[in-house]
Parts: C-alpha cells; structure tokens; sequence
C-alpha cells in the first residue's frame, strides 16, 4: 500500500541585497558633478538611485530675502541631513523616495518633488557628506573630488552668475564671508574619511577608469 508522500516547503523567495551606497564629496566647484555623472554614463543611469545633498537645504520661506540672503549655506547645519539619511534607508529598503527640489534664486524649496526609485547603487554627491558622521558611515565608498581653489572659486563664480542670479559682488561676499571658512573648518579636514580622493575629479581619466571598473564588478557580485 503506497502512502502519500510529504510535501514538501516551497523554497523562500531570494532576499535583495542592500544596495551599495557611494559617496562624492569636495569642496564647492571640484567637479563633483562631473564625476557623478561620467559615473552614470558608465555604469547606467537604470542601475543608479542619484542623490544631492544641495537638494536637502533648509527651507528659508519664512525669512525675508534680504535676510535669506546672507544665511550660512555652508555650515552643516543648513542641510536637513536628517531627512537625506532617512531617504537614504528608504532606498536601502528598496523603496521610492520624494526628493525636494530647491530654488537656489530664492533659497526656499519648491512645493515639487521629484521621485527617485531604488537601485543596486546609490549615488550620493555634496560639499558636506564627509562631514556628518552617521551620513558617511552609512556609505560603502567614498570618493573626495581634489582641486584648486581658484579653479573652484572661477567655477562656482560662473555657476552663480549664469545659473542662479546672483551678481558679481555678491558672490565674492558668499565666498570670502562663509563659503572659504566652512571650507577651511568643515570640507577640507573630511577628506581624511574618503577611500579614494580624485585630483581633478572628472578630468582624471585613469581614476574614473578604476572607480567604474570597481562599480561595475560590484555590480557582477550583486
């Protein structure tokens, strides 16, 4: 007499691997966007949850403008870093985040977001992320972008000017009054945290090969 056979339990659904989170730092007008971007032209915008830091600034719509005007943008405090962090473990959990969208002509936040969904790697870029503790220990790689103040200063002058309506004379205010301190005190000295630190960021060809080289066999390992 033939008995019925045990059945036997389904084999569990295969658990997805955190996502791998990178970070680029330095300080205002390195290149962190070029390395960011030559990142995703190599690897794949799909396989990339891209982050910035500057879109996390503190809302200053209650403020008059003129007051708005002559706040510290570069002193960590800001930054809602909190909510970056929170986004951020969002993402790892494999879900969408609502990013907010900064006006940077009027220094308050737009009522708009914008959706970024998960990916195998996050990219997170900013001035500041090297600086606060739990956001850069909750990164796997973190490149620091290396160049010269007077190419940065020219960059973030023309930046300024072109992109953000700012004039002339107030840009050399912002630099010399907050920018070039917060630098000196806070982006600077956290580039002893980076793994890899990237003299001419975008521009250096060999280094982008090896930083996309390693993304790309992380990605092979997922």
């Amino acid at each position: 007499m033939s008995h019925p056979s045990t059945p036997q339990p389904l084999p569990s659904p295969p658990i997805a691997q955190r996502p791998f989170i990178i970070g680029v730092a330095g300080g205002t007008g390195s290149g962190k966007t070029t390395v960011s971007r030559s990142i995703q032209a190599s690897v794949g915008a799909e396989r990339i949850a891209y982050l910035e830091h500057d879109s996390y600034y503190n809302d200053r719509s209650h403020l008059p403008p003129e007051e708005r005007a002559h706040c510290n943008y570069d002193h960590p405090d800001s930054l809602d870093t909190p909510l970056l962090v929170r986004h951020l473990r969002a993402l790892c959990r494999w879900e969408a985040v609502e990013v907010p969208i900064y006006d940077f002509a009027t220094h308050t936040r737009t009522p708009q977001t914008q959706s970024v969904s998960p990916a195998p790697i996050i990219l997170v870029e900013g001035i500041l992320l090297f600086s606060e503790k739990e956001l850069r220990e909750m990164m796997d790689m973190r490149f620091y972008v290396d160049t010269d103040a007077d190419v940065r200063f020219i960059r973030r002058l023309h930046r300024d000017v072109a992109e953000r309506g700012r004039t002339l004379e107030s840009v050399i205010t912002q630099y010399m009054e907050t920018v070039r301190p917060m630098h000196l005190e806070f982006v600077e000295p956290s580039k002893r945290y980076a793994d890899i630190i990237i003299p001419e960021g975008g521009n250096n060809r060999v280094a982008m090969e090896m930083i996309v080289s390693r993304i790309h066999a992380i990605l092979g390992q997922q």
